[in-house]
């Protein structure tokens, strides 16, 4: 399969999509050993939790980049193109490359499935992250956790370093109904040997903590950062050692990933892996990025020109924890939005779209905003089985909010529409925004919205797919 194309690869990639979710170790390890091994010649971190993996990934990452170190990261999920799940130094990989891996492996995987059954999507993608950053001589690795811990294809490796973020309640089909026997599942990734670190509080640390004490692993317990102040573009903390800390990720829970970001890089330092000096942090902490979380951007109107942008937040929010944090971000985020000075500033617009196997009500019941009183609110749906049609969720969202009565300053009484399809909807937020549209409740969505605003030639795939690109994300 050495001609196989760059869309020959995404339709092979899919057609493992149908074995679904399936935890074990033993077919990720019989892909790395059929590839040589790759993974036993990388050092790094391991990161898992319920929320903040990718925020701490991209603190760590622009961090160790701004020190000279060449980062091989896995974010997930992918928004725009499925090649974002293998990165180098910030830059996907290249469509060929991947097109080339994906080729090496699929004779590997039917082998391997006689014996083992199928390899899954994951199982796959795990394999191929690693045999691509042995091939391109990363100094390390930042691999993020898929699903739990204990059982996800990419605790077939063990890099010196794990990282628990936090511990909530999410995927509970597959981890546990309770806090804590999901915890027992993240906390599984520390090996003997290893230097940990975890953000994670009450019961969950506690079980954490008492795994690392059976394994003699040395745990670093990262208290979130104290918060100084917040603006349009980011937060400032006070970390050990480092002081006033500039953090380009929005929202005050970035305070905690921070504090776990910086524990992670002593921890990689501790364990001889890669030393980050304090100007490096500093640097890097301001510089990051992470696509699709809290992300601002500027657009056209509709209109043409002359109008004034809109600006569009961008933000998964696909589960409690991370609905609520959006809630405080939109709260403290609106004085420096447009109009956000007003006497009565103009409402925003949130453009919601869930998977109907999320835990809807709780979501919704998070989103418990000052700033979205009166907001207009379009519901939609992806193009997905899972998603909960735009209807359903729009009435979710009346039981949950019910319409503000009332008159005078800072009160209106807010629209809620069901708008099915997504261009759709976003095209009518676009239009009839008054202030700042937020598009949030599933990656799938953030994705589909982000593919339309932003350009960027490194997320271009080069061929017309003709099957939409696998994606497991909320």
């Amino acid at each position: 399969m050495s001609d196989l194309s760059y869309d020959g690869a995404l339709q092979a990639i899919a057609e493992r999509g149908r074995f679904g979710i399936r935890l074990g170790l033993g077919r990720t390890r019989a892909l790395l050993a059929g590839l040589g091994d790759p993974h036993l010649t990388l050092r790094g971190a391991l990161v898992a939790g319920t929320n903040g993996k990718g925020s701490v990934l991209a603190l760590a990452g622009s961090t160790l980049r701004v020190a000279g170190y060449r980062v091989g990261l896995t974010p997930k999920p992918h928004l725009i193109t499925y090649r974002e799940r293998l990165e180098i130094d910030g830059r996907p990989i290249s469509p060929e490359a991947f097109a080339a891996l994906v080729a090496e492996i699929l004779p590997i995987a039917d082998r391997v499935g006689r014996r083992l059954g199928p390899p899954t999507e994951f199982e796959l993608l795990t394999a191929a992250l690693f045999q691509w950053f042995r091939r391109e001589h990363v100094d390390l690795a930042l691999v993020e956790v898929g699903l739990g811990g204990r059982l996800d294809a990419t605790h077939a490796w063990d890099g010196g370093v794990a990282a628990i973020t936090n511990v909530d309640l999410d995927h509970m089909a597959q981890l546990g109904p309770t806090v804590a026997a999901i915890a027992r599942e993240k906390a599984a990734i520390m090996g003997r040997g290893d230097v940990a670190v975890t953000g994670a509080t009450g019961e969950a640390r506690a079980i954490i903590a008492r795994r690392a004490r059976r394994l003699g692993v040395s745990l670093a317990i990262a208290e979130p950062a104290p918060l100084l102040g917040w603006d349009r573009d980011g937060i400032t903390v006070d970390l050990p050692r480092l002081g006033a800390t500039r953090v380009g990720l929005r929202g005050r829970h970035q305070a905690a990933n921070v504090a776990v970001a910086d524990a992670l890089l002593d921890a990689l330092e501790a364990a001889g892996i890669a030393r980050v000096p304090a100007d490096a942090r500093r640097r890097g902490y301001a510089e990051a990025r992470w696509a699709g979380r809290l992300e601002l951007i500027e657009t056209a109107r509709p209109g043409g020109p002359g109008q004034d942008p809109v600006e569009v937040l961008l933000d998964g929010a696909h589960n409690p924890a991370g609905a609520a944090a959006l809630a405080t971000a939109l709260d403290d985020l609106r004085p420096f939005l447009a109009g956000g000075c007003d006497a009565v500033p103009p409402p925003f617009t949130l453009v919601l779209g869930i998977m109907a196997d999320k835990d809807v009500p709780s979501v919704l019941a998070a989103l418990d905003a000052t700033a979205l009183r009166g907001a207009r609110i379009i519901t939609t749906q992806v193009d997905l089985p899972r998603a909960l049609p735009a209807a359903a969720l729009a009435a979710a969202w009346l039981a949950a909010h019910p319409r503000i009565q009332g008159s005078g300053p800072g009160i209106r009484t807010g629209t809620v529409t069901a708008i099915p399809d997504a261009d759709a909807a976003l095209d009518a937020a676009l239009a009839g925004a008054a202030g700042p549209v937020v598009v949030a409740g599933s990656l799938y969505l953030v994705g589909r919205a982000r593919a339309r605003l932003v350009s960027d030639p490194w997320l271009a795939d080069p061929l017309p797919r003709t099957a939409p690109p696998p994606m497991m994300a909320g």
